[in-house]
């Protein structure tokens, strides 16, 4: 059972779910990201200004900065601080143009996930 813990990164901090060892909480680790909800645009993702990237949390969300790519498969991915994050996209679609601009997605707290990775 995942437990809630701080993470700090260089673009920002927020309160999130560890899958990992809970004797490995406090430590520094290179983490991998899930988020447990689909890109919605016009409802949990939206355009942002260009730059800088950002972790922070806004209430009971978790709000992210970053570029997005669309892989052309039903899927995204939103580059937060050169860390990717996997989405699959919600219908509708974003609409066109917006493959490789700048977004802020917020997604429930209880769906965002860390999880440690070896580099």
């Amino acid at each position: 059972m995942p437990v809630s813990v701080r993470v700090h990164s260089a673009v920002g901090t927020a309160v999130v779910l560890w899958q990992g060892a809970v004797g490995a909480v406090g430590r520094e680790h290179h983490v991998e990201w899930t988020v447990d909800e689909d890109l919605a645009w016009a409802e949990n993702t939206r355009p942002a200004a260009a730059g800088p990237p950002e972790l922070r949390e806004d209430g009971d969300r978790i709000v992210f900065r970053g570029r997005l790519d669309l892989t052309g498969d039903g899927g995204a991915v939103l580059v937060v601080g050169g860390e990717p994050i996997l989405f699959d996209l919600a219908d509708p679609p974003p609409p066109e143009g917006v493959d490789g601009s700048w977004v802020e997605v917020r997604a429930a707290r209880d769906r965002v996930t860390v999880w440690p990775c070896g580099v």
